[in-house]
């Protein structure tokens, strides 16, 4: 077999008994890595660290997924003033969190008969949360509704990094407050 050191380096093709010896010489395991290969490849490694730091990677890569959640946000294409500031500011704040928001204009009635109401609607807010979002599908009209995606402009691990970055930042002390005492003087004007 052939066969590899612990630091990468080639030793050559040995016999297999040859190469259990070299194992328990150097109080490692011998790991086939190439069973199918003429002649086949051996490893000597330290086993259970490698199923260690496979583990950690596999968990730091887990941790460092980010699963895509879609907001969805309803509205009506008579929607009053105040109603549509608050509407705005849900989208905003799903924005600003690195979530995709799925606005959806449901049309009753008569209602449907103008579409180019619920249409506006949407290209109203799409450009008054421009900076912070883009559309990512156009409105389009689905049977009684109207539906229109706004993506985010940063991704969410930018946010969840930045908000990260802001706490370890408030929870370190301001050395310029600390050295500083407050005066007490009082100024009589």
């Amino acid at each position: 077999m052939r066969l590899v050191g612990p630091n990468g380096e080639q030793v050559g093709i040995v016999r297999v008994e040859d190469a259990l010896r070299l194992a328990a010489e150097a109080d490692l395991d011998l790991v086939e890595v190439a069973p199918m290969a003429r002649p086949p490849v051996a490893k000597l490694m330290d086993f259970g660290k490698y199923k260690y730091e496979a583990a950690m990677k596999a968990r730091e890569a887990r941790k460092n997924q980010v699963n895509t959640v879609i907001k969805e946000i309803k509205l009506r294409p008579k929607i009053d003033a105040h109603d549509y500031g608050t509407k705005k500011g849900h989208v905003v704040r799903f924005l600003k969190g690195g979530d995709k928001v799925k606005v959806t204009i449901m049309f009753r009635g008569r209602e449907q008969s103008r579409p180019e109401l619920g249409f506006r609607l949407l290209q109203r807010l799409a450009e008054d949360v421009a900076e912070l979002g883009f559309v990512e599908s156009a409105p389009k009209q689905d049977g009684r509704n109207m539906v229109m995606v706004l993506g985010p402009a940063k991704k969410k691990t930018e946010v969840r990094n930045q908000k990260r970055r802001d706490a370890e930042r408030a929870a370190e002390p301001d050395d310029d407050e600390a050295a500083a005492p407050e005066s007490s003087e009082v100024s009589t004007g």
